[in-house]
């Protein structure tokens, strides 16, 4: 008997099966590479259509086809492992790289330039070469489908810099979707953040929400108002945001995170488990790298102990004795001797120690009340004359009868008088 490869994918009549037949075990081919992140259900059926997928070293023709265990699935001669829970990446992908596995003109692809220690990835929809911003990463093929089918509703959001002039009303008309060269775009948000003359014309920051995703969409829908896009940045792609990836980062979500978010979209038996990722990123700015580091050490540094407080002398906070002065002293203890209070043995004015004092400074008498004098006649034009004091009179400068004389003295023009 010739052994015949296929034998476990056909029927009894040598017929290969159907994806609906369930045969003796097995599962469909299409849904093992999709699973397994080779790609989606169709692009599965392109591969073997292309015949580079092979069961046990025969290669397909048919996608209708069923693997059981044991056998060896190879896609480009390359092994196909056991699939494994569905994971899921952030990736900023910069401007320049193609969103392919191989390029035919030789460019720099995004998968050439992911770490090492990843699985086998395909992304969830595309970024052309010239845009930027969150792609989507994950090893199940039929998640990466689901996600950009334009029925699932995912909504995407972008960041454009656009050249030419609009208006917020202009932009609004795209809600209700748009025809472009014969290809229908469905409703757009778009919404005019910023605006800046120049000589050339007025440079716009806009952003746009979409939930279909075609080909070149954004860039095509903003050509067909007048506005050439000159930079586009994918900001989030469902409840997926780009945040602070760096360019050319790439950051798996956590387990816990996928299955509240898009359990919905995975087989049951590809959900995964456990909390934590499973891949750490070691392509991270510096600034982010600081800052974990400097947790990390926060967290492992022991408990401080408390500080011991220091040990001074005895009596070192005992207040010094103040100076002594000896007018002050002699006048209190005076006072004290007569029974009179501290405060009323005060004296008033104590000179300082080095001050010097004008004789007779202390023992001059106070002022007392003025002396009855003549009363000064009303509307006289004359002063009234001064009351006399204890040492007489004092003279006025004014000759008698006069009133406002000026003091003798020099003329105001001329040399100065003679003195005495």
């Amino acid at each position: 008997m010739i052994h015949d490869p296929l034998r476990p994918y056909r029927d009894d009549d040598g017929q290969p099966r159907t994806d609906g037949d369930e045969g003796e075990g097995g599962e469909r081919i299409a849904k093992l590479l999709a699973r397994s992140g080779v790609g989606s259900r169709r692009d599965v059926e392109r591969l073997i259509g292309e015949g580079r997928v092979a069961i046990n070293g025969q290669t397909l023709t048919t996608p209708a086809v069923k693997v059981s265990a044991g056998d060896i699935l190879t896609v480009d001669g390359e092994v196909v492992g056991e699939p494994e829970p569905a994971r899921v990446f952030r990736y900023h992908k910069p401007v320049g790289l193609v969103t392919t596995h191989k390029d035919p003109a030789g460019r720099p692809t995004v998968f050439e330039n992911l770490p090492e220690g990843l699985p086998r990835l395909i992304s969830v929809g595309r970024l052309d070469i010239n845009s930027e911003g969150l792609l989507l990463l994950t090893n199940d093929g039929g998640l990466a489908r689901a996600l950009e089918m334009p029925s699932t509703g995912i909504v995407r959001r972008y960041r454009a810099r656009a050249h030419g002039r609009t208006t917020q009303e202009r932009l609004d008309t795209l809600k209700d979707g748009i025809t472009v060269e014969g290809v229908r775009y469905g409703p757009v948000e778009a919404k005019l953040d910023k605006a800046k003359e120049g000589p050339q014309g007025a440079n716009l920051w806009l952003t746009v929400t979409l939930q279909e995703g075609k080909n070149r969409e954004v860039r095509r829908v903003l050509e067909a108002i007048d506005l050439k896009v000159n930079r586009l940045i994918r900001l989030a792609y469902g409840p997926f945001a780009l945040g602070t990836l760096g360019d050319g980062e790439i950051e798996e979500v956590g387990p816990r995170v996928i299955r509240e978010m898009l359990s919905e979209h995975i087989e049951p038996e590809n959900l995964p488990t456990g909390e934590r990722p499973q891949f750490r990123s070691a392509n991270k700015s510096a600034a982010r790298r600081a800052q974990e580091a400097a947790k990390v050490e926060a967290d492992l540094a022991p408990v401080r102990a408390p500080k011991e407080k220091p040990v001074y002398k005895a009596g070192w906070a005992t207040p010094k004795p103040k100076a002594k002065q000896p007018l002050k002293d002699k006048a209190v203890a005076k006072a004290r001797a007569a029974g009179k209070s501290k405060a009323a043995a005060k004296p008033k004015w104590f000179p300082a120690k080095d001050t010097p004092t004008r004789p007779g400074i202390i023992d001059r008498p106070k002022p007392g009340p003025p002396r009855p004098g003549p009363a000064r006649p009303s509307g006289s034009g004359r002063a009234a004359a001064p009351a006399p004091g204890p040492r007489g009179p004092k003279g006025s400068a004014s000759p008698p009868g006069k009133t406002g004389a000026r003091r003798p003295g020099p003329p105001k023009s001329g040399g100065r008088g003679p003195r005495g």
